[in-house]
Order: C-alpha cells, then sequence, then structure tokens
C-alpha cells in the first residue's frame, strides 16, 4: 500500500514536472514575439491544458493515449517496483534535460522508463507491448514522424494564409498575427494537456489494476480499479484524469524558461505570422495523434513546425546546429531511461 502512494504521488510529481519542462511548447513563441509577457503566458498556457480535461472527458469521451501507455508492458508482468523504478528514471531524465536547456520528450522518457525496468525484472524481451499500432515501436517511429509532420503541415499552412493575406496591409496584417497567436497558442495548450496527461494517468491506472489484482479489495472503494476502461465508464474513477490535468497545468504555471529560450529563439526567429503557423500545425498533428490513440513528445511536433515554419522563408533561416543536437537528444531519451530505470530496478526495485 505505501508503495503503491508513492507512485501515485511521484506519478503526480512527474505530471507537474512535465508541464515546466514542457510549457516552452505552447508558449515559446508567443513569449518571444512578445504578444504576452511570460507570466501572463503560462497563466494562458495553464488555463487551456486543464480546459483539455472536459474536451477529453465530455466532448471526445475517451483517454486512448493513456490506455496506450497502460499497456506498453503487458499485464501479467507489471508489478509495482516495475512502475516505481520507471517514473523515478523518468523525473531523472526530464530534470536532466530541464537544467541543460535540452527541450526532450516526457512521453518517451516515460516510455523507456517503463520499458528498461520491466526488462530488468523479467529479464524477457516478450514483457514488452512492441508490435502493433500502439506498440513501442510505433511510438519510437512517432520520435521522427511527429516532427516531420508538423515540418510538412507548417509550409502548407504558410503559403495558404500568406496567399489569403497577400493583400493586407503588413502593419495591420503583423498585428492581427499577434492576436490569433492566442487562439493557436491556446489550441497547442490543449493538445499538450490532452496528449501528456494522459500517459500520467495511464501509470496510475496500471499501478492501481497491478495492485488490486494482486491485493484484491484491499484499497478504499475510489481506488478499486481493475480495468482501465472503469475511468471512462464512472465517475468514480474522475480523481485520476482531474488530478493529472491539476497537476501539469500547476507545472505549466511555473514555466521553464531555460527550454522557452530553445524553443523560441535559437532554432529560427519567429514572427507573429510563424508564430501562428508553427502553433497551429502543431496543434493539428496533435490531434491527429490523439485519434491515433499514440503518444507522442509535444517537445518534438512543435519543434518540426517551427523548423517548418522557418523554412517557409528560407532555408538559412533555421538554425541546424541546434536541430541537429535536439535531434541526438531525441534519440537518447528512449535508451538512456531505459537504462537509468533498469539501474533504479537493479538498485532499488527489488528491495520492495
Amino acid at each position: 500500500m505505501t508503495l503503491l502512494i508513492i507512485i501515485i504521488i511521484l506519478a503526480l510529481l512527474f505530471d507537474f514536472i512535465n508541464g515546466f519542462h514542457d510549457a516552452a511548447n505552447s508558449i515559446a513563441t508567443i513569449v518571444s514575439t512578445k504578444v504576452l509577457t511570460p507570466f501572463q503566458a503560462v497563466l494562458w498556457a495553464a488555463l487551456f491544458n486543464f480546459v483539455a480535461f472536459f474536451i477529453a472527458k465530455f466532448v471526445i469521451q475517451d483517454f486512448g493515449i493513456a490506455n496506450t501507455v497502460s499497456k506498453t508492458v503487458f499485464e501479467q508482468f507489471i508489478t509495482l517496483p516495475i512502475i516505481f523504478s520507471g517514473i523515478v528514471a523518468a523525473i531523472l531524465w526530464n530534470l536532466a534535460t530541464w537544467w541543460f536547456g535540452i527541450p526532450s520528450s516526457s512521453s518517451h522518457t516515460l516510455i523507456g522508463g517503463f520499458a528498461g525496468a520491466a526488462l530488468m525484472a523479467t529479464r524477457n524481451i516478450d514483457s514488452i507491448h512492441w508490435g502493433g499500432n500502439k506498440g513501442v515501436i510505433m511510438i519510437a517511429i512517432f520520435i521522427f514522424l511527429a516532427p516531420i509532420i508538423g515540418m510538412i503541415i507548417a509550409p502548407i499552412l504558410s503559403i495558404a494564409i500568406q496567399n489569403i493575406a497577400k493583400k493586407a496591409n503588413p502593419h495591420r496584417a503583423n498585428h492581427w498575427f499577434k492576436r490569433l497567436q492566442l487562439v493557436s497558442s491556446a489550441l497547442f495548450s490543449i493538445g499538450h494537456g490532452m496528449n501528456d496527461s494522459q500517459k500520467v494517468m495511464g501509470i496510475i491506472s496500471v499501478a492501481l489494476i497491478a495492485y488490486n489484482l494482486t491485493n484484491p479489495g484491499s484499497l478504499p472503494a475510489f481506488m478499486q480499479l481493475t480495468e482501465f476502461e472503469q475511468i471512462i465508464s464512472t465517475e468514480h474513477f474522475d480523481w485520476i484524469p482531474l488530478a493529472c490535468f491539476t497537476a501539469i497545468a500547476l507545472g505549466t504555471m511555473s514555466g521553464g524558461w531555460k527550454i522557452v529560450k530553445t524553443m523560441g529563439s535559437r532554432i529560427t526567429k519567429v514572427t507573429p505570422f510563424e508564430g501562428v503557423v508553427a502553433e497551429t500545425a502543431g496543434a493539428i498533428t496533435l490531434y491527429l495523434t490523439e485519434i491515433l490513440k499514440i503518444p507522442v513528445s509535444t517537445t518534438h511536433t512543435i519543434t518540426g513546425a517551427i523548423i517548418g515554419a522557418g523554412a517557409t522563408k528560407r532555408l538559412s533561416a533555421v538554425r541546424w546546429g541546434v536541430t541537429k543536437n535536439l535531434l541526438v537528444a531525441w534519440l537518447l531519451t528512449i535508451p538512456v531511461s531505459a537504462t537509468v530505470a533498469a539501474a533504479v530496478y537493479w538498485l532499488i526495485g527489488q528491495r520492495f
């Protein structure tokens, strides 16, 4: 019981860290173009992170990404020490990349940590859900696909908007693009909330399922979760998504200024027009992956969209050296997180 409570607390802590680590994703362009102050921007993003809960719960009526994450490791192999080790590894990697200002993927560090701990515990590669359209391999493929999709959508939007506004007064158009950035930033923040909060929902849910299967009837009624689908089918478990969406919103409010600098100015100089294009392209990508129920990196998505928006002007507008460094960090995320989680399980997990 104690370990279960620790896991839930750590999962919500990870969600909070995810919020300030990924705050840059939805506010970097709106801050760099001076549409909002940093404080106003994080409040704006946090508000729509939380609005995402109501959209997922009452409009979409599904938490498909959470379900995908909860099945990273097959149910019969899941134990609380495995989940604990995976979360600890994910927190360590997120804090390390935040400290160095590297916009890495909170999604992939969680998946990598979960898988690495399971492999160390079971010594069985078949304990991991590798295949299918929601397996670890497909999630890893989207390390590349998510930014590429954003990179493709951004120039298409750029050309379309330029044609629509080609006769507009440049000063007046710039004024309207600044206003539109409020909308595009809100759209991306909703996608960020729906995507990233659900990952932690998946971890908490699978922890409760694992505990209840081995200790039936030992938890209070409000924690008696034995199937993921119960989260949707009954209001008894609204506390799980509500806690996760609240944690990420609070984390976003705390900011993440080192990564804001990287995202908002080091990749390419962003104008209000390019901010609208990048955020909208990123939001569309996130909504597509929500439909596919594949957890992706909001960091990768918005980075690809920013590159696509910048490259529309000219390829030299993108600082490709910075982009290359980001790609290296992305590729390292899953294997490093898996290795750290395996080490944590070896050192601590077996003692529980």
